[in-house]
This record gives C-alpha cells, sequence and structure tokens, in this order.
C-alpha cells in the first residue's frame, strides 16, 4: 500500500506540474509567451523583470516595488504609454538561466511566466557573443541591449578603526565583510596569494555586512557601488566613508548595465533602447540615482560617441 500511495504521489506531482507550466493561476504573468511591441502597447502595460530582494536596484516596501531599476522601468513604460508591471526573478545558479527562466523559455513549472523586458544585465559583447564547444552560441535566445549605467566595485570603511584604505593589502590585518559566492569573496580570499584569507568574514548580503561593521566585526564591506552609496546614505551608516582604493588582478574593475528580451521581439528593443538613449542623455537617469542618493555612472557605450558636452550633461554636470 504504502509503494502504490507513493507511485500515485508521483503521478500527482507530474500532473500538477503540468498544469502549472499551463496556468499558474495569475493572467498577468500568464501572458501568451511571444508578446510583441505591438500586443504590449495594445495590453496596456509593460512586464518589466527585475531581481527579487535586491536592495538598492530591486526589492519591495510594504509589497510595493522599489529600487532604481524599478524607476527606470516604471519611466520605461511611461514613455511608451503603458502602465508599469513588475516581474519578481528570483535568483538561479547562473545569468544563463535566468535569462532562460525569466525571457525566453520560461521556468519549467510556469513557462509563460515570463517578463517583457529584464533589468540589471551586464551589457558585454564577449558574453552575449559566447559559444559553446560546437561553435553554438550560447545567448541566441536573447539579445543584450541598452547599457544604461556603469557599475563598479567599492569598499566602505569605519575610520575608527582604519585611517584609510589606499590597497587591499591592509585586509591582511584588517577583517572585511563580502557577500558569500560573489566576485569581491572570490577576489579576498585569493588575492595576494591568499593572505587576505582569514580576515574575510561572509554575510548573506552587503546590508548584513554593514551590520557587522555597525558591531565592530569587521572593518570594511566591499560591494558593488550602488550597494555600498545605498548603505552609506542610512543614517546608522553615517560614520563609515567610501574609500578609493583601486583593485588590482580583479579583472573588471567596472562594466556597463543594461537590459534582455527575447532575441524575436528587436522591435521592442529598438523602442526601449531609443527611449533609454533619451533618459541617460537628458540627464534625467543621473538626476533619478541622485533622487535615490547613489552616484550615477555613465555606460563606457556612450562615451564612445558622445561629445564632451553631451557627456557632461548626461552626468548631470550642465
Amino acid at each position: 500500500m504504502k509503494t502504490i500511495a507513493s507511485i500515485l504521489a508521483l503521478l500527482l506531482l507530474f500532473q500538477t506540474s503540468d498544469v502549472l507550466a499551463f496556468n499558474d493561476g495569475d493572467p498577468l504573468l500568464n501572458r501568451p509567451a511571444d508578446r510583441t511591441y505591438d500586443i504590449i502597447l495594445e495590453s496596456g502595460y509593460l512586464k518589466v523583470g527585475v531581481y527579487e530582494n535586491f536592495p538598492p536596484y530591486s526589492y519591495a516596501v510594504d509589497g510595493e516595488p522599489r529600487g532604481i531599476d524599478v524607476e527606470v522601468g516604471k519611466r520605461i513604460a511611461r514613455e511608451m504609454g503603458v502602465d508599469f508591471k513588475v516581474h519578481w526573478i528570483v535568483p538561479d545558479e547562473n545569468l544563463g538561466d535566468d535569462l532562460r527562466n525569466n525571457v525566453w523559455k520560461g521556468h519549467y513549472l510556469a513557462k509563460q511566466r515570463l517578463a517583457d523586458i529584464m533589468m540589471r544585465v551586464p551589457y558585454d559583447r564577449e558574453y552575449a557573443y559566447m559559444q559553446d564547444s560546437t561553435g553554438e552560441y550560447i545567448n541566441e535566445q536573447v539579445v543584450l541591449f541598452g547599457p544604461y549605467q556603469q557599475e563598479q566595485w567599492q569598499i566602505a570603511f569605519n575610520p575608527g578603526q582604519l585611517d584609510s584604505v589606499d590597497t587591499v593589502a591592509v585586509f591582511q590585518y584588517h577583517p572585511i565583510g563580502v557577500e558569500i559566492d560573489t566576485l569581491p569573496d572570490f577576489y579576498l580570499t585569493s588575492g595576494l596569494q591568499g593572505r587576505m584569507r582569514d580576515q574575510v568574514h561572509h554575510f548573506a548580503n552587503v546590508r548584513e555586512a554593514f551590520r557587522a561593521m555597525r558591531d565592530g566585526k569587521v572593518s570594511a564591506v566591499m560591494g558593488m557601488r550602488a550597494e555600498i552609496d545605498h548603505e552609506l546614505s542610512k543614517s546608522e551608516n553615517s560614520r563609515f566613508r567610501a574609500a578609493g582604493n583601486g583593485f588590482p588582478g580583479i579583472g573588471r574593475q567596472v562594466w556597463d548595465v543594461g537590459m534582455a528580451i527575447k532575441s524575436n521581439h528587436r522591435q521592442l528593443g529598438y523602442a526601449v533602447e531609443a527611449i533609454m538613449g533619451e533618459l541617460v542623455k537628458s540627464g534625467e537617469l543621473d538626476a533619478l540615482f541622485a533622487d535615490l542618493d547613489l552616484q550615477y555612472g555613465l555606460p563606457g557605450y556612450y562615451r564612445e560617441f558622445l561629445s564632451e558636452e553631451a557627456i557632461a550633461r548626461a552626468e548631470g554636470d550642465l
């Protein structure tokens, strides 16, 4: 009887999975998989994919979406003349999984639960045209486009414990907090032939690392600049300072951040890219970051063709 019950349970599980793949009960999430530009305009809303619980980029406060990526998504929707709808992304093992689950294919339990556009995707040509062992393009199902921010690594430190951070070498002797399994984690634990490894303390996120710094458990925190800015803007962290050091050997100190769409939705991509270009070049994006107490980094993509005056306007200097 126990064996039969187990078999029935498995059958029910697979039946349930099939149902979920077809419809998970939310009409906004279970839209047609190929929502073209015209269909989006006709529907009256744009579904914007942002990472869940990822301040200051995207997170919820009392059930309401907040963060810089949410605000950028709202402005894109506004310029398109449609409503903004949030699509929360739970990160998988890697970016390729996130693109598959949220942009072009869908998760196997909810294949139609897709975003129209996905925010916070590295705008990287090498990644976009990466090939597998057979020569096939790994990301041929998506288009990476529309860079809107340049991100970089940053350290914040406690002046009560460190006079300055001119080099990461000081963390041979002073504890530093990082989010576990991130590039700062790997960089600090392996750098200087491993001499900093014992001083690296791991936390679930940058917010928890700052809490440890307030409690005197670490002297500094390393993360992405916007994450560091977000924490430094809080009154409880007002005594901490941003460091001005570089990160030799880290591979990439700065990188452009853009968006992704399904590869056959290029008309949508062209429209969104044009909107984003105006938001960047007008300085509106810089002002948006400033309103959220974040520093804006103009993507390197724009520096390749904008004049000095246009760059100054985009960075809020005109």
